[in-house]
């Protein structure tokens, strides 16, 4: 059903669906209208879905989920990875959290939420993008395998209002959208990076080659972590090639 505007063109609000990213899917491939900037959200997703094919779980009625829907033409292909960052500040400055490269929100070393990005380009530019995103709000309970999972309910003890959560994240991104249109991209790199999650020291990593310890060198503007190593050596890594250690 629809129901109240945030900062957004129009909002779907459901009770329950598969995800909220296939919802999205189908509104346009049956040709319903997305105008910019779309909102879908959903009490339970009963398959959400995280990044390269991880499921995402979520209590009925605990926690926000939700998907935008923007039409970005104003990016080039290979600026498509400032959406990404965009919606991780968003959601850490809303938490209080750090963005662990790519675009999951840890309090700490345990994750609180993550974001699954689908981009249709046309030509060089990005035509169509959505954001879906799940916020670990009032669940206390996780039984999934999930390493590291944890809730603002579980960091507070307090109870949440999943509607002011939902709108300081939308409006947010809403603004950080305005300034890569207006062509502040800059700033917006520049908000990630002092925003990072081990942005300072040496930390554990793991790659092909093994478990290393490195610092955070540079973010490439594709997206692409850079590491350097304790002995020195820069090592350039695409997402899923690093994997971040806990000691």
């Amino acid at each position: 059903m629809e129901t109240e505007q945030i900062s957004v063109a129009r909002r779907v609000h459901l009770d329950t669906i598969d995800s909220t990213n296939s919802y999205v899917r189908r509104m346009i491939s049956q040709g319903e209208a997305t105008p910019e900037l779309t909102l879908v959200d959903a009490d339970c997703q009963t398959a959400g879905r995280g990044q390269t094919g991880n499921s995402w779980e979520s209590a009925d009625g605990q926690n926000v989920q939700f998907s935008l829907v923007c039409h970005p033409s104003f990016l080039l292909a290979s600026q498509q990875f400032l959406l990404s960052q965009a919606i991780a500040l968003a959601v850490a400055e809303t938490v209080g959290g750090t963005v662990k490269w790519p675009n999951d929100i840890y309090v700490g070393d345990r994750k609180i939420s993550g974001t699954l990005i689908e981009c249709d380009l046309s030509g060089h530019q990005v035509e169509t993008c959505i954001i879906g995103t799940g916020i670990n709000v009032n669940q206390t309970q996780f039984l999934s395998d999930a390493p590291n999972p944890v809730s603002l309910s579980q960091l507070t003890g307090r109870q949440y209002d999943r509607e002011q959560i939902l709108r300081a994240v939308v409006d947010r991104f809403a603004y950080l959208y305005a300034m890569l249109r207006q062509g502040d991209v800059e700033l917006v790199r520049r908000l990630y990076m002092q925003c990072l999650y081990r942005r300072e020291g040496l930390h554990p990593f793991a790659d092909a080659r093994g478990r290393f310890m490195a610092r955070i060198h540079a973010i490439e503007p594709t997206g692409h972590l850079l590491l350097q190593t304790d002995g020195g050596d820069v090592r350039r890594y695409e997402f899923k090639e690093v994997k971040f250690l806990f000691d």
